[in-house]
């Protein structure tokens, strides 16, 4: 597809997450480089799941009071010369052929003076994923299989049972350990970080029937 075509396509994007084709040979890197010549709208961020380029909208308003807390919460523990973000800013993981932009992430700094509009996904510490009804497949399956192979700590917030789960122990054949809490109860979050998480307030207002119409199309 050229290249205005997929511009065609990004600006027509709806309020759900959805897979565009890209020209090339479909190979992993060909696959990124088309991620970076999209000319994707404010408030859409696109990743490469599942051999697919997919561009969904970013967090709804109301995720913006948890990812807050959460934010300045993990920021404090950070390993030193680590940042602690919710920027749209992809993560490539080659040997998955995958890249995700986290809702938050914490990484090394040193990544983002490469070259090129996408970092290592080696170079995380921390990622975190809030569900959504369309997101939460991926962000249990996909973006945990990914993930468990490579980032040391995995925090899902899955907004719809309004639990937290933290994943720790990437191996070849994903993470090792987990825990969850429903939202409210202090959350252990392991090494690098080692703290205890307060998601007193992480609870967001149920969709209502229209919006879940919406995400599911």
């Amino acid at each position: 597809m050229p290249c205005t075509q997929r511009r065609t396509a990004v600006t027509m994007m709806t309020e759900r997450p959805a897979a565009i084709e890209a020209s090339g040979s479909g190979d992993f890197e060909d696959m990124l480089r088309a991620i970076e010549e999209l000319d994707t709208p404010d408030g859409y961020k696109a990743e490469l799941i599942r051999g697919k380029i997919v561009v969904s909208p970013w967090s709804k308003l109301r995720y913006l009071r948890p990812m807050r807390r959460l934010r300045s919460q993990v920021e404090a523990h950070a390993p030193e010369g680590h940042v602690t973000e919710t920027s749209p800013f992809l993560f490539s993981f080659p040997s998955s052929e995958r890249g995700f932009g986290p809702d938050l992430f914490v990484a090394d700094e040193a990544a983002f003076d490469a070259a090129g509009r996408h970092a290592d996904g080696a170079a995380l510490s921390l990622v975190a994923e809030l569900t959504s009804v369309s997101t939460k497949d991926s962000d249990w399956l996909d973006k945990l299989d990914t993930y468990g192979r490579v980032v040391p700590v995995y925090l899902l917030l899955d907004i719809q049972v309004q639990e937290i789960t933290a994943f720790w122990g990437p191996s070849p054949r994903g993470y090792r350990s987990r825990t969850t809490v429903p939202f409210g109860r202090a959350l252990h979050v392991p090494a690098p970080f080692d703290f205890e998480l307060d998601t007193t307030g992480f609870a967001v207002p149920t969709e209502t029937a229209d919006e879940k119409r919406g995400e599911k199309g």
